[in-house]
């Protein structure tokens, strides 16, 4: 067992020396997208040994959506996450629309807000975009954000390399525009623990998009998913709690 964790380590770090993506994933990884309906049958299966997993003390967490998505989406995980103990909320935002410079200051006041009610910060989970948002929430606010666990979340080229770029260039999205934004906010440095979950099957975001080369606090881990199956997956569940439950090492 050690031995394939530390070759699946190795493997993890060639991903952060792979080419830039030059565009969205394959029709054929898209279409794989259907099969997510499988990590739901491997989730009944898994919720047994999930439920084993460390246990929380009321920590709060907040969980925000993917672009065109609201908190349904993330009802699973939301769920499993309260029954490890967890104070969980969605972002309470409606539907994630995707504009980013818009939406990075209502994060963030969203944020800020719960961390104050709760008095202590928070531990954010965001899935696809919801991802990139709580980076950006905890660049703007290191003392208010524990911690961030992304799922499939782009943080290069914006929507360029995912299968939403063709709803953005039919909305006159000028991409280098996007470009210029995001090397503007990586000006400021991320200063919390953020964990990258990826998978090289997922069919929504290009899989290296999702790796960050900037930011020293990024952990990359790789898993085998679907994009959709990315918020209910068990090997991503455990990722998630396991990263949850780890003491944040000290600054």
């Amino acid at each position: 067992m050690i031995a394939r964790q530390q070759a699946f380590s190795h493997e993890e770090n060639a991903d952060m020396d792979a080419p830039l993506p030059v565009s969205s994933p394959s029709a054929l990884l898209t279409f794989r997208e259907a099969s997510a309906g499988i990590e739901l049958i491997k989730l009944l299966a898994s919720l047994p040994a999930l439920s084993r997993l460390p246990h929380a003390h009321g920590e709060p967490v907040m969980v925000l959506p993917g672009f065109g998505t609201g908190d349904r989406t993330t009802l699973i995980l939301r769920t499993y996450l309260r029954r490890l103990g967890y104070r969980v909320s969605g972002w309470g935002l409606g539907l994630n629309a995707g504009n980013v410079p818009e939406l990075i200051p209502e994060v963030t006041r969203a944020v800020a807000a719960r961390a104050a009610k709760e008095g202590q910060p928070l531990r954010l989970v965001g899935w696809s975009l919801g991802g990139y948002l709580a980076r950006e929430a905890a660049r703007d606010l290191p003392d208010r954000v524990d911690r961030v666990i992304t799922l499939g979340s782009p943080v290069i080229g914006g929507p360029r390399f995912t299968t939403t770029a063709g709803f953005y260039r039919a909305a006159g999205t000028d991409f280098d525009e996007i470009d210029a934004f995001i090397a503007e906010r990586e000006r400021t440095p991320i200063q919390v623990p953020v964990t990258a979950v990826y998978s090289k099957s997922d069919g929504v975001v290009d899989w290296r998009a999702c790796i960050d080369r900037s930011n020293p606090l990024v952990e990359h881990v790789r898993v085998r998913s679907s994009h959709v199956g990315l918020g209910f997956a068990p090997e991503v569940l455990r990722i998630v709690a396991t990263r949850l439950a780890k003491p944040k090492p000290e600054r």
